[in-house]
């Protein structure tokens, strides 16, 4: 087995050599690729010292078997036919092939089997508030089928890569010290702050990320439910959070769907607000699991429910779920 890495240098490549760390996943060799700014780090995995080389077009590629990729939608469609010529499997990280009908869009909880067909070898991981969402909606789905769902998501800096998360921890840093806050990565100051967008506007005045959660949950969950989503960026440091509305076809019981959600692969419930428990993005960063909570009746409609979720934006929203589309390839 031998396994690739594009965009090594990058927070999703980063936490791909942890993900394949800590699952101990099977591999004979690793090669490790990356820009012409990153070419010639060098990393540690396993005890022994990798170089990143740069990608280009040229047969590096031979003999690879499973490529994970995290560079940016534009290198992903430059440079898909090198990676998959001689047939290694492309999971891609990026936006770029996640609607092409011939590309399978893979949550391993929901539609493993999708990655089985793959006529361009390439498998797209979606978008991380997607996976979060869909990796709690299929069990309700098998409960009682989903009509609409309603999102509000509090996206943490993670979602923007490395250098956004230190401009965020730079920021708090600069005000704190009475000077001006530095802003690249996002449109506005973060530190102490929310904005309203995620990704650019489209024409019906819904951003770009808003609609992948309605295109990827439908093409994932093989459904026709509606998604409205509202995504907000937040000033928190990893973790993704999620308040999410359902109405299903029959009514669903808190407790109904707390057990479903309790049976869940993915899922951890942490549900006991008595006592002031719930999940929070300050504890579920570093954790493979989408942690929901808040489970109750929607007071607005009586097929309604709704919950609360966070998880890790670049484990189980990004690194995590293409290894686990890899494991799955592999028992296949």
């Amino acid at each position: 087995m031998k396994v690739a890495i594009v965009g090594a240098s990058g927070a999703v490549g980063q936490e791909f050599l942890r993900v394949l760390d800590e699952r101990n996943f099977p591999m004979d060799e690793l090669v490790l690729f990356g820009s012409q700014r990153s070419a010639g780090r060098k990393y540690t995995f396993r005890g022994k010292e990798y170089e990143v080389k740069l990608l280009q077009h040229n047969d590096d590629f031979r003999g690879i078997d499973i490529a994970f990729v995290s560079a940016g939608g534009g290198t992903s469609k430059e440079f898909a036919e090198t990676i998959t010529k001689h047939g290694a499997v492309m999971i891609d990280n990026s936006s770029a092939f996640r609607m092409d009908q011939d590309v399978p869009l893979v949550v391993p909880e929901c539609n493993a089997e999708d990655a089985l067909n793959r006529p361009r070898g390439i498998i797209a991981n979606p978008n991380c508030t997607t996976i979060m969402m869909v990796v709690c909606l299929q069990p309700l789905e098998r409960l009682s089928h989903i009509r609409r769902i309603h999102i509000a998501s509090y996206q943490a800096a993670s979602g923007a890569g490395a250098a956004a998360m230190a401009e965020l921890e730079q920021q708090y840093r600069e005000v704190l010290d009475g000077k001006p806050a530095t802003v690249n990565k996002f449109a506005y100051q973060l530190a102490y702050n929310v904005i309203p967008q995620i990704d650019v506007f489209t024409d019906n005045g819904y951003t770009k990320e808003e609609m992948k959660m309605f295109n990827e949950t439908r093409k994932i969950m093989h459904t026709d439910a509606a998604c409205s989503a509202m995504c907000v960026r937040v000033p928190s440091l990893r973790s993704h959070s999620e308040a999410v509305w359902i109405e299903t076809e029959r009514p669903i019981s808190p407790e109904e769907a707390r057990a479903a959600l309790a049976a869940a692969p993915g899922v951890t419930v942490i549900d006991d607000p008595a006592n002031k428990k719930y999940p929070m993005p300050l504890f579920t960063a570093g954790e493979d699991d989408v942690f929901v909570g808040r489970i109750r009746r929607d007071l607005a409609n009586e097929n309604g429910l709704t919950f609360w979720l966070c998880g890790d934006q670049i484990k189980k929203g990004a690194a995590l779920n293409a290894v686990q589309i890899a494991e799955y390839l592999i028992t296949r």
